[in-house]
């Protein structure tokens, strides 16, 4: 049985085999997260975006690895554009400013260490 007080992860049941992509769901017209865990030295979300959704530029002050589960992301960092298929990672570095945008529908998991 699973301790609420003393839970580091949320939002997933422990013990359990289940498929990644299927613990967020789409929404037409929107981008969707689920925080699995959230403190002051890593963030895990999961993202499903609607194609055509975007995450404008921004900076984070961590690294943030984003690992395609479904689809093909968009990913700019600095002036490089990157396609990104369910599969592979790229890490965005810290304090560089970077984007995220959905050519067609998709799912990352993102982390981020501070």
């Amino acid at each position: 049985m699973e301790n609420a007080k003393n839970k580091i992860m949320k939002n997933i049941k422990s013990s359990t085999p289940m498929e990644l992509k299927d613990l967020v769901n789409y929404q037409d017209g929107q981008v969707v997260s689920k925080t699995l865990a959230q403190n002051p030295h890593v963030s895990l979300t999961l993202f499903a975006f609607d194609q055509g959704e975007e995450i404008s530029t921004h900076s984070s002050h961590g690294d943030a690895m984003v690992y395609v589960i479904d689809g093909t992301a968009e990913i700019t960092i600095g002036e490089e554009q990157f396609q990104v298929p369910a599969g592979q990672t790229i890490l965005m570095p810290a304090e560089v400013p970077h984007a995220v945008s959905a050519p067609e529908k998709m799912k990352f998991m993102l982390t981020v260490i501070f």
